[in-house]
């Protein structure tokens, strides 16, 4: 069962003081019927709730043309989550795994990502199905889901590179 923020049996956390290197502007808000993490879905389903992503003026705009993709992902920031472990028991079982083998949302940028299907879009609401997150979650943002996009730009030499050039700098493994 989900528990709110113990350490279990084989799992592991830093202290930690992050560094302030990057800035993440919250462009919206998501509206789900989860109140607390105990209830929240651990992974979302295309056939779950309607849920409510709102986007914040100036960003509207950006809504323009989302209609023609059925599925987005939808990027989010688990504002709830622990960023200090970096090994989980994730059956509390007292076998951990690192957490960058794992979905967990207790990592160190706790960013959620999620593939969701599209309902509709009226204004700065975008209703979708198959999220996972907690009612308030910031969203961070929307993109047409990667396996259903075609770039609309012109194509450019490094699209369709495949393998390992001798020109590129590959770093080496060896000191």
């Amino acid at each position: 069962m989900v528990r709110l923020n113990e350490i279990r049996a084989g799992e592991s956390a830093v202290d930690i003081a992050l560094p302030a290197d990057a800035t993440i502007a919250f462009i919206g808000r998501i509206y789900t019927p989860w109140a607390d993490r105990l209830t929240c879905p651990r992974q979302g389903r295309q056939d779950g709730p309607t849920c409510r992503i709102q986007v914040y003026q100036p960003w509207v705009a950006a809504l323009d043309g989302i209609t023609e993709y059925e599925r987005l992902e939808v990027l989010y920031w688990l504002h709830e989550s622990r960023r200090d472990l970096v090994r989980q028991s994730p059956r509390n079982d007292g076998i951990a795994r690192g957490t960058f083998s794992l979905r967990t949302p207790a990592r160190p940028n706790p960013i959620g990502t999620q593939i969701v299907k599209l309902l509709r879009v009226d204004g700065e609401n975008v209703f979708v199905r198959g999220l996972d997150c907690l009612n308030g979650t910031p969203l961070i943002d929307l993109k047409p889901d990667r396996c259903a996009f075609t770039p609309l730009a012109p194509r450019q030499p490094g699209d369709d590179q495949v393998g390992d050039r001798s020109d590129n700098f590959v770093p080496s493994l060896r000191s």
